[in-house]
């Protein structure tokens, strides 16, 4: 949701009613979809996502997730041809991403990189693209980059908790590469970079009161950050469930509030 608003608030020229199809395309057809699918395919009998205890699956689930993809194809030709053949491309890439034939997450560069692009500046692109009263192909890249970089920073920190079961899976995650200490280390550079992509693009395009605005909004999120981080310096059970959901819950919130807040104040330039 965070790399919905970011877009949003930096199209041009809005066309309000497509943006509300995008909003209900992504996140209420294609978001939910790809974590079905996923939870069928892993079977996670260990906490994951917001859930501690997970149901286990069913093929009900499986059948749901292909009629909200179908759904989400259809419903994304009346964006426009484009939208929906990049809708179908991402819904190919999370299928890679999961499927037990293919499994590109247990590889963990491979399986980096496909959430970061894909998730990243793929999401950022058609958002962008269709929610735009032009339909435009010309996405600044920086903000593209920053997308795929704000996403790459935190997704590790996802993976933290659960390095145990998804060795167990065969899955090795780029966390588990890294190990506790490497992930907030990675993390930490790879936020770095994203906030220098938004700095320039920011600063570039005379929005210095935006720039402060985010910077004032992720400030919980880095206090947090460095907090767990030096609890899991002194004692790698730190890397649990519980702390990761809290640092999810705020970075979402803190992040979604920043580029909600950045979207308002256009209305007032």
């Amino acid at each position: 949701m965070p790399v919905y608003w970011f877009a949003l608030g930096q199209v041009l020229y809005i066309n309000p009613w497509h943006a509300v199809v995008v909003f209900f395309i992504l996140h209420v057809l294609v978001y939910p979809s790809s974590n079905g699918y996923n939870s069928y395919m892993d079977r996670d009998e260990t906490a994951i996502g917001g859930i501690e205890k997970p149901m286990q699956p069913t093929k009900q689930l499986y059948y749901c997730s292909i009629l909200l993809d179908v759904l989400a194809v259809c419903v994304s030709f009346f964006i426009s041809t484009i939208f929906a053949c990049g809708i179908l491309l991402y819904i190919i890439a999370s299928r890679a991403y999961s499927y037990r034939g293919i499994r590109l997450k247990k590889y963990p560069v491979m399986g980096y990189l496909t959430v970061v692009i894909f998730q990243g500046a793929l999401a950022f692109a058609l958002v962008y693209h269709g929610c735009s009263i032009s339909k435009t192909l010309q996405v600044p890249w920086q903000l593209m980059v920053a997308a795929a970089l704000l996403i790459g920073g935190f997704y590790p920190l996802t993976q933290i908790y659960q390095h145990q079961a998804d060795k167990k899976d065969g899955v090795t995650t780029i966390s588990f590469l890294l190990g506790y200490k490497g992930t907030f280390i990675f993390t930490a550079v790879i936020y770095s970079l994203a906030f220098a992509m938004l700095a320039f693009w920011f600063i570039s395009t005379l929005q210095l009161t935006k720039l402060l605005i985010l910077q004032a909004f992720f400030l919980p999120v880095l206090i947090y950050f460095f907090w767990w981080a030096k609890k899991v310096w002194r004692n790698t059970n730190a890397a649990n469930f519980k702390y990761t959901m809290q640092m999810n819950l705020l970075a979402s919130v803190c992040t979604n509030l920043a580029f909600i807040t950045i979207l308002i104040i256009r209305f007032f330039e």
